[in-house]
């Protein structure tokens, strides 16, 4: 195993698990992408093992700060942890977040379980170095009855390594149907958006269904309909609105499942345009749930980014009832919190609202935030009360 010395080491040792080309010593061109290497420092010595990449934005992500052998062994136990933690919180879930990443000391791997299918997402190099093992340990831990691969995320570009998706064992033919309390959802882990379903909003969903007893609301950008499923299971009628046909027809399938026919309306509508358009008809409803896709992936869109979450939020509280409630969500990282409340408090004002902020939330316990690697929390989710 290779030795690569640093010259700065006040974030790694406060716990962070990336390491940028600038704290190394020298160039990391030399290396093959996705080597297994030692880290030192010239002051503190041995830090850590991890892999390294000299095409990537980060030299090297850190896997241990233990020396020993990164194989199967090593994985197994890592995804073991990982799998207990999760217990902990849903011991009786059929599905989840097994794998997040940094949040589970594993940078690179996300595994999410839909009942008895895993679908996996290998993100980079050092990784996919890894993915037979890995593989193989996943299959031995849970036996799943499908393995699908999502290997279609633009990050993976970052890393050079293509883009694609397969099912690896198994077949999906019959699509997973997971729960969430007393709903049901039909999830296509091979070409739903991310790996199928919207996982790390799994609490947020149940906690506003405890707030919204009947009305009539809007599920804005609603993919495959996670939170107007809930909602109209307490009793509301659910307009869901989405650009997607594919999104669409997943909420109307899931909308089926729950026997929830007679309460959901469905419009395929750019989101922005239709709430235009609701406001210009003075049209009001009791809630909305707002849970748009990233409107950002770079520090250099953020100006543009706040726009968008601006013109939004301001056209749902002007067509939300006095005493309606709004959900609204950002799933940037680069967007913070006090960034995303300022934007609520911007909208408010545009539409001569006086909010109350009920509860302001994040993602799911399945999706673990490492404090010392801030990168890990990225979901915002806030309850208004107008």
């Amino acid at each position: 195993m290779e030795k690569i010395y640093l010259k700065r080491t006040s974030r790694v040792n406060a716990g962070h698990l990336w390491i940028f080309s600038n704290e190394l010593e020298s160039s990391p061109k030399n290396y093959e992408p996705g080597s297994i290497v030692e880290v030192y420092g010239r002051k503190e010595g041995f830090i850590g093992i991890g892999y390294v990449n000299p095409n990537s934005l980060i030299s090297i992500r850190l896997l241990t700060k233990n020396k020993e052998e990164i194989d199967a062994g090593f994985f197994r136990n890592r995804i073991k942890s990982a799998i207990a933690y999760r217990e902990r919180f849903f011991p009786e879930s059929d599905s989840g977040r097994i794998v997040f990443s940094e949040g589970d000391f594993i940078p690179g791997l996300i595994v999410d379980r839909y009942a008895s299918c895993l679908s996996v997402q290998i993100l980079t190099a050092g990784i996919e170095k890894q993915s037979e093992s890995i593989l193989q340990v996943l299959d031995e831990l849970f036996n799943p009855s499908a393995i699908v691969l999502r290997n279609d995320s633009q990050s993976r570009t970052l890393e050079g390594l293509p883009l694609n998706k397969s099912v690896v064992k198994g077949n999906i033919e019959t699509l997973p149907v997971i729960h969430e309390g007393v709903a049901a959802f039909e999830v296509d882990p091979l070409n739903g958006q991310k790996t199928g379903f919207f996982l790390d909003q799994r609490e947020n969903r149940l906690a506003l269904k405890k707030l919204i007893k009947g009305g009539e609301g809007l599920d804005l950008c609603c993919y495959s309909g996670g939170w107007g499923v809930q909602l109209a299971l307490s009793g509301a009628e659910v307009n869901f609105v989405d650009d997607s046909d594919s999104s669409l027809s997943m909420a109307k399938r899931n909308v089926e499942i729950n026997g929830l026919q007679d309460r959901c309306d469905f419009v395929q509508s750019d989101v922005f345009d239709f709430m235009k358009a609701e406001s210009k008809k003075g049209s009001f409803y009791d809630f909305i749930v707002l849970d748009p896709p990233a409107f950002v992936k770079s520090r250099l869109k953020i100006k543009e980014a706040l726009k968008g979450y601006r013109v939004l939020n301001h056209l749902a509280m002007s067509v939300l009832r006095p005493g309606g409630i709004l959900a609204t969500s950002s799933c940037s990282y680069h967007i913070e919190k006090q960034m995303f409340l300022d934007v609520l408090k911007d909208s408010a004002k545009e539409a001569n609202r006086t909010p109350r902020l009920i509860e302001m939330r994040s993602q799911s316990k399945d999706h673990p935030i490492l404090l010392s690697v801030p990168e890990t929390e990225y979901l915002k989710c806030a309850f208004i009360a107008l």
